[in-house]
Formats: C-alpha cells, structure tokens, sequence
C-alpha cells in the first residue's frame, strides 16, 4: 500500500527535452501489509540546463566531404554528405587512410590510428576533428 498526501509531479515536454517538477513536497510512506515500512521525504532541486553537443560545425562537414571527394576522385554527381559511409562510397582500407591524410593535412592536426579506425562516415571524421582541434586549441 502507497500512501501520499498533498503531492504534485507534473511533466512538461519540449521537442526534444522532457523535464520534470515537483510540487506541493510531502513525507510519503509505504508499507507491506503493516510488515515493513519504508519512509522517504522528497525535496526540490533548481533545475540545471545541460548542454551535449555532438555534431559537428556544417562548415567542417563540408569541408570534409571536398576532402573525401577529392581523395575517392567522385564526381560532382554523386553526392557526399555527412551520413556517407566511406565503404558505401567504394573507398577501401588504403583510400581511408589516404582520407585520413588529407584531413590531417587540412586541419592541422593528427589522428592516432586507434580514432583512425573508429571513422566509418563523413559525420565520424569531422565530430572527430573538431574534438582534436578543440584538444589542441
């Protein structure tokens, strides 16, 4: 048996974002038929903003499918965006690394080859070279 008196939680959603309130803050009790019985009160927290960001900048992920263009020798027809997969795109293990190249060259940066292998899409490679420019910077 629960038992609660005067309390509130209400639920308001945004796209995207759900966030909770609780109001009208009670002791609540429980009990299993008079056996055991558990107490808890509840108390109000200020609400905190989180931010995750984890796409990359429009302008690195058009810098990256050039660089994939470029290295894979594409046409302008065929179209490369950010959830290209480089094997869709018939590049192979050595055109990945030549990607890879490129990239470092362009940006400035180096990858190890641990995060080398992790990069299967155009997505992967620019969320990655943002996080190593932000690292170096």
């Amino acid at each position: 048996m629960a038992a609660s008196t005067g309390s509130l939680i209400s639920m308001q959603s945004r796209p995207g974002m759900a966030a909770s309130r609780v109001s009208g803050l009670k002791p609540v009790s429980l009990s299993n038929q008079g056996r055991n019985t558990l107490s808890f009160g509840l108390q109000s927290v200020p609400a905190r903003r989180l931010r995750v960001s984890c796409a990359a900048k429009p302008e690195t992920i058009d810098k990256v499918c050039e660089i994939v263009k470029k290295q894979l020798a594409l046409s302008d027809e065929i179209p490369v965006s950010g959830e290209s997969k480089f094997s869709t795109l018939g590049a192979d293990s050595l055109d990945t690394v030549e990607i890879v190249m490129g990239l470092e060259e362009a940006f400035g940066i180096s990858v190890e080859e641990e995060s080398a292998q992790s990069i299967a899409t155009v997505q992967d490679a620019a969320d990655l070279i943002e996080k190593l420019v932000e690292k170096k910077d």
